[in-house]
């Protein structure tokens, strides 16, 4: 088993679905479901995470770090089940991207065939935990941070990719609490309602026609964040 693998598509299928929040809770759940309740399965993420950062460990001690690592992969990986992986397949049975941790794969694999891959593996794998990271990530407290203490890295992965404007946009999103936002939200959308009626004084019947389903539009959406974010970017534009 490959679960350098798995673990690019979960990375993945989580980024990808922090664009919408009904798809992230949904996605999140899955991964609660298959990873974060298999003791055995949320070690070997978080080994596979630990391997692929660069954590500024001494150049003296990453072979011992390396060597460790291997150890409680081993003890970890014959403690995992095939139905458990059975039912990560068939969650991301259709999610095509690339294997972003083949080194560990490498590392990992116990074909004799592969012996220079590992070497070469090892090499790239002890480069990169001796470096520190020099791109400053704020951590985000989402109010699922039990479940996302493991995904906090992809999601801030994602969010790293964004313009500022969005990032910054999503960052206060995400550390508002939700009550609160749902009455910044109550309080844009009567504003947003009243500018759009003013709008529709002064035109054409086509254009107020246009006017009048967004209005409906805006009265039928219920609060939550993606919209919030979608109602104040309107606001914001009229």
């Amino acid at each position: 088993m490959k679960f350098g693998i798995i673990k690019s598509k979960i990375d993945y299928v989580l980024s990808e679905s922090f664009k919408n929040e009904n798809h992230f809770k949904q996605e999140i759940q899955l991964f609660k479901k298959n990873i974060l309740e298999n003791k055995n399965l949320t070690k070997l993420f978080y080994l596979y995470d630990e391997l692929s950062s660069k954590k500024n460990v001494d150049k003296n001690i990453v072979t011992d770090y390396i060597n460790e690592c291997i150890v409680m992969y081993e003890n970890v990986i014959n403690k995992i089940k095939p139905s458990d992986i059975k039912k990560i397949n068939e969650w991301l049975f259709d999610v095509k991207t690339e294997n972003k941790y083949e080194n560990l794969d490498s590392l990992f694999s116990n074909d004799v065939l592969t012996i220079e891959n590992k070497i070469k593996s090892r090499k790239v794998i002890s480069e990169s935990l001796t470096k520190v990271e020099t791109q400053s990530k704020e951590i985000i407290n989402l109010p699922i941070s039990s479940m996302l203490n493991l995904a906090n890295k992809t999601i801030n992965d994602y969010i790293e990719n964004l313009n500022e404007s969005d990032k910054n946009q999503v960052l206060k999103l995400f550390s508002t609490n939700e009550r609160d936002l749902q009455g910044h939200y109550n309080i844009i959308k009567e504003e947003v309602i009243d500018k759009l009626t003013n709008h529709k004084e002064n035109s054409d019947s086509e254009t107020s026609k246009k006017i009048d389903e967004t209005i409906n539009k805006v009265k039928s959406e219920k609060f939550d964040r993606l919209n919030y974010v979608k109602l104040k970017s309107l606001n914001e534009q009229l």
